[in-house]
């Protein structure tokens, strides 16, 4: 079942951006996200598999909600 992520959300992941951040804001949901870097604003296209399996932390209005 696929994690419930919504626009404006706060992840963490577990690889950083080459910028060296971890912390990113999901732009776009859908089978293809779009998630932008908070640290350099770099937006990335990441398909929908390929992120569930990279999230480490997911924070909605400032409070962590899952894993």
């Amino acid at each position: 079942m696929p994690l419930k992520l919504e626009v404006g959300d706060q992840i963490t992941t577990k690889k950083p951006h080459p910028c060296g951040s971890t912390s990113f804001k999901i732009v776009r949901v859908g089978m293809d996200f779009i998630i932008k870097c908070e640290k350099c604003e770099k937006e990335i296209w990441i398909p929908r598999v390929k992120i569930e399996k990279r999230i480490k932390d997911i924070y909605r209005n400032g409070e962590k909600i899952a894993k």
